[in-house]
């Protein structure tokens, strides 16, 4: 099998599918990893697919000039957001201003890239993904805009925008002004397909779904959990623990205080301000460029000082990858015959009993979701 990167080390961003002018390419998900292949029968060895890869030719990482932590100063807007809301408050300023915002959504059951030219078209973008995206497509209609002297805002992974900047040609860059968000790692699709199975759902069948509100982590089919509002799931378990990331993510060159974009954006977790203001939601903001500084003068959000080394401590995504789990493989194998909910429930029994036991009274009115 002839891949574009290391066997198990693609990131799925699909940089390589958009740049081969033959259509050689596929990307191959086998639940642990995914490999770009190479059709050698339709190849042509132009070597275009190695070059935009990011895992062979990672973007320049960039040191932070600023550190901050803060919030959009529209309350809905912060309501609404993942943390802060400061994602959705520079982008509205950056529509405002012209420009063209291109993140994740989900749309028929699959999480791709769009864009959006109207305020009111952002909301598609709100909230975590914590899953695997497909950009497919987007690096295209990305340059072409490019071209034609638009201003793009790109939101979205490191891995991403660490191809997008290979995919873009230097005199277009200019008008490119990027976000990465701190990631943990993504599991693939069809790993929460298979966990929405077990309660009757299909990915296709759900008009919407969100991963967290605030710090409570839970999958959300349709605007309520999809086990019990209040209560954190299986997969959610599985995703905290870092047990269902695809391979790459264990050993990812992005996981570093030093980014790849203008701006990056993550949680402020281990605050040192009010409890008030921690529970509405506070995001972490490293600025590595002037780009990135123009992003946040323009919009409307308010910025504090940060400690960061407990911003550092807090997000261990700054300073090393996530540690695959021992028992990860065999997870795995076991998952052929076992259902995904009692393979999570044995290997970190005490989280999910203690969900388990809340998901009980909060059926019993006890206690309230």
């Amino acid at each position: 099998m002839k891949t574009v990167c290391d066997l198990n080390q693609c990131a799925g961003c699909m940089a390589c599918v958009d740049i081969c002018p033959k259509g050689a390419i596929t990307i191959e998900d086998n639940l642990t990893a995914y490999n770009a292949v190479i059709s050698e029968n339709k190849c042509i060895d132009c070597n275009a697919c190695h070059k935009v890869c990011q895992s062979n030719y990672p973007a320049k990482l960039l040191s932070p000039i600023k550190w901050y932590q803060g919030w959009a100063e529209v309350p809905d807007v912060r309501k609404h957001g993942s943390s802060g809301g400061i994602a959705t408050a520079v982008s509205q300023a950056f529509i405002k201003s012209g420009g063209i915002v291109c993140s994740c959504t989900f749309h028929k059951g699959e999480f791709i890239f769009e864009f959006a030219e109207r305020l009111e078209e952002l909301k598609k973008f709100a909230g975590s993904k914590y899953v695997k995206s497909n950009p497919r497509g987007i690096y295209k209609k990305i340059k072409k805009c490019l071209k034609n002297g638009y201003k793009i805002l790109f939101i979205g992974l490191p891995c991403q925008i660490s191809s997008l900047k290979n995919y873009i040609d230097p005199q277009y860059k200019d008008n490119l002004y990027t976000v990465d968000l701190i990631c943990h790692g993504t599991p693939a699709p069809k790993l929460l397909e298979m966990f929405l199975n077990q309660y009757g759902h299909t990915l296709a069948g759900l008009r919407d779904i969100r991963f967290r509100v605030k710090a409570k982590f839970m999958v959300y089919g349709d605007y309520k959990g999809i086990v019990t509002n209040g209560v954190s799931d299986k997969y959610s378990i599985a995703f905290l623990n870092s047990l269902i990331y695809t391979e790459n993510c264990y050993s990812c060159q992005y996981a570093c205080k030093e980014r790849v974009a203008d701006l990056t954006l993550g949680d402020s977790w281990g605050s040192e301000l009010p409890m008030n203001e921690q529970k509405k939601g506070i995001s972490l903001v490293l600025c590595q460029t002037e780009k990135g500084n123009q992003l946040l003068q323009m919009a409307d959000i308010r910025l504090e000082n940060v400690d960061i080394e407990k911003a550092i401590t807090n997000n261990h995504q700054l300073s090393h990858p996530s540690v695959m789990p021992k028992v990860r493989d065999e997870f795995y194998k076991r998952l052929r015959n076992h259902k995904f909910n009692s393979l999570v429930f044995w290997y970190f029994p005490k989280q999910c009993l203690r969900q388990d036991i809340k998901q009980l009274l909060i059926k019993m009115r006890i206690i309230c979701g």
